[in-house]
């Protein structure tokens, strides 16, 4: 596929529409974003000599950033954060715009993470983290990003054509993580720069809203333990490791949940392939985009939505598009054994013989293995 401004075009030729986010936003005033940049100043000031990378992975700083969103930020964002976390939207997807950032930024990084003090970020980091933690418990992944709690999505030379976050070809509709057995429930997507020509639309589609192009029998097919998905190559290296076969829809069959990549994901049934093209189809019919600027801030259900991003062109000068991305999970508590003592960063998935586990846990065992997909 290949994508324009505001529409995605197929192999042949067809055109899918994409809806503007921006009727949907939720906009703060310039008094709002400026009193939320000084809350976030205020706690930045009592952790600024905590070390940058994965080191914003502290319990303290996560627990400063939930009081004061609580007690400072706007209410009306709060209220809609909390509305989304209990009770997503048709759409899977929540839009804020106009938040602070910072005003002085340092140039796009141009190898995959911002190796710098996290201070030359710091209203940008502490506000998406103050976010976060209204919507749950802040997590990583070690395989990732180095397990950074904070991470850098920008384009890398060489990476043009890559199905992953470093890539600037349209980037498939997906399940963020869809694979891990612990995946994420929330992800954001915090604009630091827009690409150059505003094309680069993220794109974003719900379940709720697809969910009526949908057949009875295809969503029985979809419920089914009949797929798998390629684990990606930040966690895998370039091994050829497929998840376990999972059902691409869960739950409520009038309200599921759903996890499925459209690159990753096949099916081991002739059944399962056409259901995974009508859902495609039905998901395509209702896309929802917005080119993220500055201090937008766009947040996934991962488990109501999917999500993507259209193509665009990079110029590896320092001023090229950058985002930072930040996952959140409902509760912390249950995935001790998973993660790093004392962290919240989930451990690696490893590749051992014909299967792969995490080190210690039970979460991971049986869920994933090495070798073809069928």
């Amino acid at each position: 596929m290949t994508s324009d401004t505001q529409h995605v075009v197929n192999d042949h030729d067809r055109t899918w529409p994409i809806k503007p986010m921006e009727n949907l936003a939720i906009k703060l005033s310039d008094v709002e974003r400026s009193r939320l940049a000084r809350v976030a100043r205020n706690v930045g000031s009592r952790h600024s000599e905590r070390p940058s990378g994965y080191h914003l992975d502290d319990s303290e700083l996560m627990l400063d950033c939930n009081i004061a969103m609580h007690r400072e930020a706007p209410a009306r964002l709060v209220r809609a954060l909390l509305e989304f976390r209990h009770q997503s939207t048709a759409e899977g997807a929540l839009l804020i715009r106009n938040l602070p950032i910072d005003e002085e930024l340092p140039p796009s990084p141009k190898t995959g993470n911002y190796d710098e003090s996290w201070r030359d970020v710091e209203i940008a980091s502490i506000v998406q983290l103050m976010v976060m933690n209204i919507l749950g418990d802040v997590i990583s992944y070690a395989d990732e990003k180095q397990g950074r709690i904070i991470q850098d999505v920008v384009p890398i030379a060489g990476s043009e054509d890559k199905q992953e976050n470093s890539g600037t070809c349209l980037l498939e509709l997906h399940t963020e993580d869809g694979f891990h057995p612990a995946k994420p429930r929330f992800i954001s997507l915090l604009g630091i720069r827009a690409d150059h020509d505003r094309k680069a639309w993220t794109l974003a589609c719900g379940i709720r809203e697809s969910l009526a192009g949908l057949e009875g029998g295809v969503r029985a097919t979809l419920a089914m333990p009949i797929f798998r998905i390629r684990l990606s190559s930040s966690f895998v290296g370039k091994a050829n490791v497929f998840s376990a076969p999972m059902a691409v829809l869960r739950g409520s069959l009038s309200d599921p949940e759903l996890c499925v990549d459209f690159h990753a994901m096949t099916a081991l049934t002739s059944d399962g392939e056409r259901a995974l093209i009508r859902l495609r189809h039905a998901l395509l019919l209702n896309l929802n985009g917005h080119v993220l600027e500055p201090g937008d801030l766009l947040i996934v259900d991962n488990e109501k939505a999917v999500h993507g991003r259209t193509n665009f062109t990079a110029r590896a000068d320092g001023t090229d598009r950058w985002l930072r991305r930040c996952f959140a999970i409902p509760d912390l508590r249950g995935s001790t054994e998973s993660r790093i003592p004392q962290s919240r960063v989930y451990v690696p998935i490893r590749a051992v013989e014909d299967h792969v586990l995490a080190p210690s846990g039970s979460d991971y065992a049986g869920q994933i293995s090495v070798g073809a997909s069928r």
